[in-house]
């Protein structure tokens, strides 16, 4: 699966590596932990506490929590410390809106740029997220779910709004974990982009447009209430 390339957008885990730098798996493992919900909306967090506890030293903590920082989900106040992000509908409302715009309005770009390389690079995506989804993974079929979408997005060669569609992608999922009530059905989130690779391979622009359009509007649990309530 021809994914190396996005490693920057948070889904490095999909293929093996070489070791990484301490600082990018303690960043991988605290993006894990904020985005189920094991560390809190706003709850601090101090760089000597975090050292001992995944016993290393006080810069490989400051390092990973700079890469937090640029994808926001930690806030770093000088002089107050550093916090876990808040996780407010109003910011949710906002970036899944944002994502609807970057997501759809390019599509044509998208459709005129496909090849096989993408064909291939989805159907990889979706049957890793089918994996996660029988292993009850829930945070690996967030990473390739994310990665489905900005291996979409790639094509349409914007390589400076990439990276804002990735930070919309990752609160998304965020606020959707955080905020769903009881077990969801990680299966059915899988199957959702079974149409988009369908749309995708029978290179139909309307037909794309269409159905992603609705899967954002209606991501499962929360898409609903935040559309609903959009002012």
């Amino acid at each position: 699966m021809a994914v190396e390339s996005f490693e920057n957008f948070g889904y490095s885990q999909l293929l093996p590596k070489p070791p990484k730098r301490r600082s990018s798996v303690l960043f991988e493992k605290l993006q894990r932990e904020i985005v189920l919900g094991a560390l809190s909306p706003k709850q601090t967090l101090t760089e000597m506490e975090l050292a001992g506890r995944f016993n290393c030293s006080q810069g490989t903590v400051r390092e990973a929590l700079m890469q937090l920082s640029e994808v926001g989900l930690v806030q770093r106040q000088p002089n107050n410390g550093t916090f876990v992000s808040p996780c407010e509908i109003t910011d949710a409302q906002a970036l899944l809106h944002i994502r609807s715009e970057i997501e759809c309005r390019f599509l044509d770009r998208v459709i005129a740029n496909a090849d096989a390389s993408l064909d291939r690079d989805l159907h990889d995506l979706l049957n890793a997220m089918r994996n996660a989804a029988r292993d009850s993974d829930e945070y690996m079929l967030s990473v390739c779910d994310r990665a489905f979408h900005l291996r979409l997005f790639q094509v349409a060669d914007l390589p400076l709004v990439a990276p804002m569609l990735a930070r919309c992608l990752i609160h998304n999922h965020r606020f959707k974990i955080l905020n769903s009530t009881g077990p969801r059905d990680l299966d059915a989130t899988a199957e959702r982009h079974m149409p988009i690779v369908r749309a995708v391979s029978d290179r139909d622009a309307s037909r794309l447009t269409e159905l992603l359009s609705h899967h954002i509007a209606t991501i499962v649990d929360i898409g609903p209430v935040i559309s609903s309530t959009a002012t």
